[in-house]
């Protein structure tokens, strides 16, 4: 699978790693999954096999077992939906309405089409004020038609809100960001600081879990940073989610990225809940983050504040369009990157920009993440230092645009699919009812990912480690 190599040459070939061989991967099933050419299904599925070999060097350099990975690709394709899938047995999961004018696509004066992204309250109401219309679809069509498309694209960001150009892949290439991006790695790791190699405390036997005794603290939303907190928890990281209580949050998005945590609420305004955060930060071997950049610098806590706090520390970092260039500060969604990359007019139809029909760069780009905070773990236990770890949704989609082409996809029936997917599904209790979802999708022949914690309401738990 092109995708395989395309990742193993990044996390470790680059390395000279050459004892954990590709060969160690197996695939089982193939595409297409979706209806679109886009090979979103194995792109997935890649990025979890791929973490999954990095899962198991670390174990073996901590003196575990060397083990075969094999990878479910309608599991792995079936993930970007995941929490569309997931049901709560006798209750409903409050869904955000799927009305709503302020997220949608709107031809501009120019004949050009943009996407606007009001997803949380503050982001829908500063849409609106700043069009100056009710929440209506025919008015803010109406405000959106009096706009140039670029215009309007800048005016809207200088507002610290979120909308965005629909772009050919080629148009995205030539665009400033699109350069920057493409310059960059798929996973980018960055040592950026100096410490002795990380060596574990060996206790009479291995660790029965590749990560057993590493510690994540999980500063994100919505779905491609929590995703990265769950998968690395899968494989046995300890994973502390720090939310507040006054941040919005969507429970499907919750629930489906909450397996193998805990939840804690933290404002970081108050000072005692900062110091709070520091006596964590000291325990800590991951910091996890999906804040523009230097949101947290004012609170202490930017990567190089991070690893002055605690030499070694790996800082995972997760944004829409990328750390560096002139988007590098914008807020964004899935839904932006795949306008922004050019996949939004790849799937049109008729004229009419159009989603892939899964969420295939956010949680693609949580289980991108994942792996190359492990890999930077393997790094930081054969040489030391202190590590960034870089990935982007926009550096994703780019991605996906690499990889060949899915033949004869466009009239995939995904039916058939899920009937088969619905039957591997797995119940867990939870503390809000009995939840049918999807387990991992990726298999180990001697730790098999699981998650030792089922999902459990934001705030849940104190501010501490286990």
């Amino acid at each position: 699978m092109q995708a395989v190599l395309d990742l193993f040459d990044e996390a470790f070939r680059a390395f000279g790693w050459f004892d954990y061989a590709p060969s160690a991967i197996g695939i089982s099933g193939k595409e297409p999954v979706f209806p679109t050419r886009l090979r979103i299904a194995d792109a997935s599925a890649a990025a979890l096999a791929v973490g999954g070999v990095a899962a198991s060097a670390y174990h073996q350099e901590c003196g575990g077992p060397k083990q075969n990975v094999n990878v479910d690709v309608a599991l792995a394709g079936a993930s970007l939906i995941g929490f569309f899938l997931q049901r709560l047995e006798g209750a409903e999961l409050k869904r955000p309405s799927l009305v709503n004018p302020t997220v949608d696509f709107y031809p501009c004066k120019d004949g050009r089409w943009i996407h606007l992204h009001g997803g949380f309250p503050n982001l829908e109401q500063g849409l609106l004020e700043f069009l100056g219309c009710d929440r209506d679809k025919s008015e803010v069509a109406a405000k959106v038609a009096a706009w140039e498309s670029y215009a309007l694209e800048e005016e809207i960001a200088a507002r610290g809100l979120c909308a965005c150009v629909i772009r050919t892949q080629d148009e995205w290439t030539a665009h400033p960001q699109g350069k920057s991006l493409a310059a960059k790695p798929i996973v980018e790791i960055e040592k950026i600081g100096e410490t002795i190699p990380s060596v574990p405390q060996m206790a009479d036997a291995p660790p029965l879990r590749p990560l057993d005794g590493i510690r994540v603290l999980d500063l994100t939303r919505v779905l491609a940073g929590p995703t990265c907190g769950r998968t690395l928890a899968s494989h046995g990281a300890q994973v502390l989610n720090i939310s507040a209580d006054h941040l919005p949050s969507v429970e499907p998005f919750v629930v489906d990225t909450g397996h193998g945590k805990r939840n804690t609420f933290l404002d970081f305004r108050n000072e005692e809940d900062r110091r709070t955060l520091d006596d964590l930060i000291q325990q800590a071997d991951v910091f996890c983050q999906s804040y523009r950049p230097g949101a947290l610098a004012k609170y202490g806590v930017s990567p190089e504040q991070l690893i002055e706090k605690k030499p070694g520390l790996i800082v995972v970092s997760i944004n829409c369009y990328g750390h560096d260039g002139p988007w590098a500060d914008r807020p964004g969604w899935e839904q932006l990157a795949q306008c922004a990359t050019g996949i939004a007019d790849l799937e049109a139809k008729d004229g009419v920009p159009k989603l892939l029909p899964a969420a295939a760069t956010d949680y693609t780009t949580g289980y991108l993440a994942a792996l190359g905070a492990t890999v930077a773990l393997l790094r930081r236990l054969k040489e030391g230092g202190s590590y960034h770890m870089k990935v982007s949704l926009a550096r994703t989609g780019m991605w996906l645009f690499d990889l060949d082409r899915v033949e004869g996809a466009e009239n995939v029936d995904f039916t058939a699919t899920l009937e088969d997917v619905q039957e591997k599904m797995i119940t867990t209790e939870t503390p809000c009812g009995t939840l049918v979802h999807l387990p991992p999708a990726v298999s180990m022949d001697k730790t098999p990912p699981h998650w030792e914690l089922p999902p459990s309401p934001l705030g849940r738990h104190r501010p501490e480690w286990c």
